[in-house]
């Protein structure tokens, strides 16, 4: 009864003081600087994200998936993407056959942002994913500005796979890739290209998201399967066409290529994050989050550079198609027939990762939800199928529109740099977790461990801007040994005050210290206009923050924070209540038994 009681309790809708009424509203605008301050500085705990913030969704999801799941669940939000997506794109415009060593370079930073995932995951095992972990680590603000960079990131990364699905069911019905887009002539050039059968495919996609996560897990396991198996294909069939003149010219972009072009195909490795989301909905978490997430990228990373050695070694780089690399491919050597099987497991490997993608993303918008940050009713998981059917409407909704009308060049470049900040933040977050744990960390040790993080954050935004600006080595021989210097200050000068209780990050600090120094500097490798739709974007969500966010967050804290004093104050009550009983009481048997001596 008392259970039911507690969840009646937190299924009620909370009013917020802040929008009780329009004078109360003026007064929070009024208090916005020191609320701000409040919301900078102040940091969640993991007490509150795994317990009390669940409650905000009414009904538990259910714990249904194991490490076998999540393993299959990350070879499908990554696998499909990326190397249908962009390897063609990359190879024709910036680096050539060198696109392999891009894989290379991005398939390690991936790797390391998967370690500190992963200790996170195992040890917060919420939906919320990296919000929840940057809120209990860097606070609000800093949880908010980058959970809107990663749902844009989820709303272009869904939208450019649909649209490249539709590339490929093209090539598939023997058509130009751009066939079935409709083409509007007053619009600009990178939204004038309309795909309406992308938005048809997230529909489908979402009926499956919303019904069951285990059976969205076992429609993904078999998908990714069949689609491994194509994968062999081509890459077997392709080796048998491969031709060693095509990687005469390995380099024809320039060693900056290589960084250029590992910049946009980070986007091929994003997808494991939604793995993390799941956390929530998985059976052990200790062993089943790090097997899950660190063997799927190990076997991604493989079959990524398998496959682009493969494509450069069957066509020139300067004849790779841009939208369906491995479909023309097979189709310029003579294999017109083995398009199709191309085509097909193309088409099955990007279903997965909209799948995936789809499943992950609504997770991530419940937990934001439940901190009333957005409205609570995307916070509420139904009932009967134990899924965020309101979260997963709104993503997808958002990501058909952005999918009918854009790009697929535009997509990724916005793309990566939203996922290269978010990363930066949550390897920057498990050192913050690690050296400078509440109540333990002490005053001189925390000023050094801010001093040495001034010294990694520094020397990697200023080799990013010196890639960016000049085509000159010189400068690293300055910024390297500075990265080095604030990574060795910590190990050396600052003690540990946190270790992890299951499974935690290895080598630390030089391992979430070089995630933070490969992701920066990945970031200069983008263009500007990246850069200045990056800086729109948040600036949009500065504005709602301000206005909305940030008044709605403080009141949900205060409102916390009064919960957890009335819930001690009780506590104290029932012991002084139970406390002078058990004593009257003992009192009295000691009284019998002397009677009765």
């Amino acid at each position: 009864m008392e259970g039911n009681d507690e969840n009646r309790r937190y299924s009620e809708a909370i009013t917020l003081e802040s929008f009780e009424s329009l004078s109360k509203y003026k007064k929070a605008l009024l208090e916005t600087p020191w609320r701000l301050v409040d919301r900078v500085t102040g940091r969640s705990m993991e007490e509150v994200e795994l317990v009390e913030m669940k409650r905000r969704s009414h009904h538990d999801m259910k714990k249904t998936l194991t490490w076998w799941d999540l393993i299959w669940f990350g070879m499908g939000s990554v696998i499909g993407s990326g190397i249908f997506v962009l390897t063609g794109y990359e190879v024709r415009n910036h680096v050539g056959p060198a696109v392999v060593l891009s894989y290379v370079i991005s398939g390690v930073s991936a790797m390391l942002s998967v370690f500190c995932y992963t200790e996170f995951a195992v040890e917060i095992p919420v939906a919320g994913g990296s919000f929840a972990y940057l809120r209990v680590e860097l606070g609000d603000f800093v949880a908010y500005i980058a959970s809107g960079n990663i749902l844009l990131e989820y709303v272009v990364g869904g939208a450019a796979v649909a649209r490249s699905w539709t590339s490929y069911f093209a090539t598939l019905c023997n058509q130009d890739s751009d066939k079935f887009l409709i083409h509007i002539h007053h619009l600009s050039a990178d939204y004038s290209h309309l795909d309406p059968i992308a938005v048809a495919v997230l529909f489908i996609i979402g009926l499956f998201a919303v019904s069951s996560t285990k059976g969205s897990s076992r429609f993904n396991y078999l998908a990714s399967i069949l689609h491994l198996l194509v994968l062999l294909f081509i890459i077997v069939a392709g080796l048998t066409q491969a031709r060693a003149a095509n990687y005469s010219s390995f380099l024809p972009f320039g060693p900056r290529g290589i960084f250029q072009a590992a910049a946009v195909l980070f986007f091929a490795y994003v997808g494991f994050d939604a793995v993390s989301t799941m956390a929530e909905e998985t059976k052990n978490p200790g062993r089943d989050i790090p097997l899950g997430l660190i063997g799927s990228m190990t076997c991604t990373t493989l079959v990524y550079c398998m496959l682009s050695v493969t494509l450069c070694l069957m066509q020139r780089f300067s004849e790779v198609d841009e939208n369906a690399a491995f479909s023309v491919a097979f189709e310029a050597v003579g294999m017109s027939w083995a398009k199709y099987i191309v085509a097909f497991g193309a088409l099955k490997g990007m279903t997965s990762v909209l799948l995936v993608g789809a499943v992950g993303q609504a997770r991530y918008l419940t937990h934001i939800a439940r901190t009333q940050l957005l409205p609570p009713w995307l916070a509420k998981v139904n009932e009967r199928t134990g899924t965020p059917i309101n979260a997963t409407v709104v993503m997808l909704g958002a990501t058909a529109i952005v999918a009918f009308f854009t790009s697929l060049d535009v997509l990724a470049n916005l793309l990566s740099i939203s996922t290269l900040f978010l990363f930066s933040l949550v390897a920057l977050a498990l050192l913050v977790r690690r050296y400078c744990a509440r109540g333990v960390a002490t005053q001189p040790n925390i000023v050094k461990f801010v001093l040495c993080i001034a010294l990694i954050l520094g020397s990697s935004v200023a080799s990013a801007v010196y890639w960016a600006n000049t085509t000159k080595w010189v400068g690293y021989t300055v910024m390297v040994p500075l990265w080095l210097l604030g990574t060795v200050g910590i190990w050396v000068l600052v003690p540990m005050t946190k270790k992890p209780k299951v499974w935690g990050v290895p080598l630390v600090p030089f391992l979430p210290s070089a995630s933070i120094g490969i992701n920066v500097f990945l970031l200069g490798s983008l263009d500007k206009a990246s850069f200045r739709r990056f800086g729109l974007w948040t600036a949009i969500l500065l504005v709602y923050y301000l206005f909305v966010g940030l008044h709605s967050s403080y009141d949900m804290a205060q409102m916390l924070k009064k919960e957890r004093v009335e819930s001690l104050s009780e506590s104290k009550l029932d012991e002084e209540n139970v406390v002078p009983s058990q004593t009257e009481s003992g009192t009295k048997n000691q009284d019998h038994n002397n009677l009765n001596n």
